[in-house]
C-alpha cells in the first residue's frame, strides 16, 4: 500500500515537473544582403537575417569538408594531397577524438534521466575472540553470513537539473562536430596554400635559373670580346657581378622549395621526406576558376563551422544556468533495495531470509543558497561571455570573407600588368642584346634590361602564386567552397 502510494506521487509529480533557467532562443543577427568586396554580387538581393543554427541540421562530421573546393583546380596530385591529408592528418584525429569524447559524455547525461541499479554479493566467515565472548566455545564463537541485494536509485528530475544537463552536453556535442568540421577546412585549405606556394616557388626558381644561363651568355660575350680587345675589365666585372647576384637567388629558393614539400608530407601524415619525389617534378600552378561566388552574408553564417560551434556554446552555457538554477529546490531520489540474508548459504535465497527496502531521499540545499546562487551568477557571466564570443564569430567571418574577396580582386588585376610587364621586359632584353651585338648599344643597357626582365618576370610569378593562394583563402572563409554546398550529417542526438 506504501508503495503504490509512493509511485502515484511520484508520477503526478512527473508529470508536472518543469525545466528551470532559461530557455535558449537563437541571437537574431542582421547582416547586409551582400558583401561589399563582392564586386559581381546582384543589388537585388534582398536583407538577410541570419537566425542561428538549424538545430535539425544534425552535426556529425562529414568524412570530407564542407565542399570539394580543390578540384576546381582541376589537378590530380593536389586533389589526392587533400584527399590523403583528410584520411591521414593528426590534427584531424585529435579534433574527431575530441568529437567522439564529447558523444560519450553526451550518452553518459542521458543515462541519468534513467534509474540507476547495481548488485552485490558480500561473503563473511568470523571467529570472535574469548574475551569478547567469556564462556563460549570455541565453536559457538564462529559465525558465518552471506548476502546478495540489487539496489536502485532514481534521481526524479522535477526541475529539470538532468534534463538541462543533457541539453548542454548535446549542444556541446553539436559543437564538437562543428570544430571538426572547420577543422577539416583548415587543413584542406592549408595543403592548397602550401601546394600553391610549392608551385609558385618552383616557378620563380627556374625564372631565376633561366635568368642566370642568359646572364651565363651575356658573360661570355663580354669575355669574348675583352679577350678580342673591345671590351674593358670593368664591363667583364659588371656582367659577373649580375650573374652572381641572381645565382644567389637560387639557394633561398631551393630551400623553401624543401621546405614546402616537407609541410606538406606532414599535413597528409607523412614524415618529411616521404613527398620529394613525387614533388620535384615541377608543374605549373593550378588554373583558377574564372569566377568565385560568395554567396551573401547570411549564407556564409548558416554554415561555416566557426560560428556554428560558437552557437552551440553559447547554447551549453545558456543550459548549465538551468543546472546551476535547480539547486535551488529540492533534489528528490527514489530508491529501494531487494535482497537475501542468511547464514548459511543454502537458505540464502528461503522465503524469511528476503529483505527489502524502499525509500524517498530529499537533499535540499537552501542552508547554503550563497553558494547555490553565486554557482547560478558564474553561469550567466559564462552565457554572456559565450553571447560574446559567437558575436565575435559573426563579424571576425565576415571580416576574413570580405579581405579575402578584396585580395583575390586585387591580385587578379595585378596579375594582368604583371603579365604584360614580364612580356615587355624579354622583349626589351632580346632588342638591348641585338643592339649590343650590333654595336649600337653598350653594355651597361644590356645588362640593365636584363636585370628587369629578371625583376619582372620573378614579380610576375609571384604574383601568380599569391592570386592562387587568395583564391584558396576565399574558399577557406567561404567554409570550403560553394556556399550552398552543405553535407548531410547524422544527427548527434540520435546517439
Amino acid at each position: 500500500m506504501v508503495i503504490r502510494s509512493l509511485t502515484l506521487g511520484v508520477a503526478a509529480a512527473l508529470l508536472a515537473a518543469c525545466a528551470v533557467g532559461p530557455n535558449y532562443v537563437r541571437p537574431n543577427i542582421e547582416t547586409p544582403s551582400k558583401f561589399a568586396r563582392d564586386e559581381a554580387a546582384s543589388d537585388a538581393r534582398a536583407a538577410d537575417i541570419v537566425t542561428g543554427v538549424e538545430q535539425n541540421a544534425a552535426p556529425t562530421p562529414s568524412p570530407q569538408a564542407d565542399a570539394e573546393f580543390w578540384r576546381s583546380f582541376n589537378d590530380p596530385l593536389l586533389t589526392r594531397l587533400v584527399e590523403d591529408a583528410l584520411a591521414a592528418n593528426h590534427d584531424l584525429r585529435i579534433a574527431l577524438a575530441s568529437y567522439d569524447r564529447a558523444n560519450a559524455l553526451l550518452r553518459n547525461a542521458k543515462l541519468d534521466r534513467f534509474p540507476t541499479v547495481t548488485a552485490s554479493a558480500t561473503g563473511s566467515d568470523s571467529r570472535a575472540s574469548a574475551d569478547q565472548a567469556p564462556g563460549v566455545s570455541r565453536a559457538d564463537r564462529d559465525g558465518e553470513s552471506y548476502s546478495v541485494q540489487a539496489d536502485v536509485s532514481w534521481e526524479l528530475d522535477l526541475y529539470g537539473r538532468v534534463r538541462r544537463g543533457v541539453e548542454s552536453s548535446r549542444a556541446e556535442a553539436w559543437a564538437a562536430a562543428s570544430d571538426l568540421d572547420a577543422m577539416q577546412v583548415a587543413i584542406v585549405g592549408e595543403v592548397a596554400r602550401s601546394y600553391v606556394e610549392l608551385r609558385g616557388l618552383q616557378e620563380r626558381l627556374r625564372v631565376a635559373q633561366e635568368n642566370a644561363e642568359n646572364q651565363r651568355e651575356t658573360l661570355r660575350l663580354v669575355n669574348a670580346r675583352f679577350d678580342a680587345g673591345r671590351g674593358t675589365e670593368f664591363d667583364t666585372s659588371r656582367a659577373r657581378a649580375q650573374l652572381e647576384a641572381t645565382l644567389s637567388r637560387v639557394p633561398a629558393l631551393e630551400a623553401q622549395v624543401a621546405v614546402t614539400m616537407h609541410r606538406l608530407a606532414v599535413l597528409t601524415g607523412q614524415t618529411p621526406d616521404a613527398l620529394i619525389a613525387e614533388l620535384t617534378p615541377v608543374k605549373p600552378l593550378p588554373a583558377l576558376p574564372a569566377r568565385l561566388d560568395p554567396g551573401s552574408p547570411g549564407e556564409l553564417l548558416r554554415h561555416r563551422p566557426d560560428v556554428i560551434a560558437a552557437e552551440h556554446r553559447l547554447h551549453a552555457a545558456t543550459a548549465r544556468i538551468g543546472v546551476a538554477t535547480a539547486d535551488l529546490f529540492p533534489r528528490f531520489t527514489l530508491g529501494g533495495l531487494i535482497g537475501s540474508q542468511a547464514i548459511d548459504t543454502s537458505s540464502l535465497f528461503e522465503r524469511d531470509s528476503e529483505t527489502r527496502l524502499a525509500f524517498l531521499g530529499i537533499d535540499w540545499s537552501f542552508l547554503d543558497i550563497g553558494r547555490v546562487r553565486a554557482r547560478i551568477a558564474a553561469a550567466d557571466a559564462d552565457a554572456a561571455g559565450e553571447l560574446a564570443r559567437y558575436q565575435q564569430s559573426v563579424l571576425l567571418a565576415l571580416e576574413d570573407t570580405e579581405n579575402a574577396l578584396v585580395r583575390y580582386a586585387r591580385t587578379r588585376v595585378e596579375d594582368q600588368h604583371l603579365e604584360q610587364a614580364a612580356a615587355d621586359s624579354a622583349t626589351a632584353a632580346r632588342l638591348a642584346r641585338v643592339r649590343y651585338d650590333a654595336g649600337a648599344a653598350d653594355l651597361f643597357e644590356v645588362l640593365d634590361a636584363e636585370r628587369t626582365r629578371l625583376t619582372a618576370e620573378e614579380a610576375f610569378a609571384d604574383a601568380r602564386t599569391r592570386s592562387a593562394s587568395s583564391a584558396v583563402a576565399l574558399y577557406k572563409a567561404l567554409a570550403g567552397g560553394w556556399p550552398t554546398r552543405v553535407p548531410v550529417r547524422e544527427d548527434v542526438a540520435s546517439r
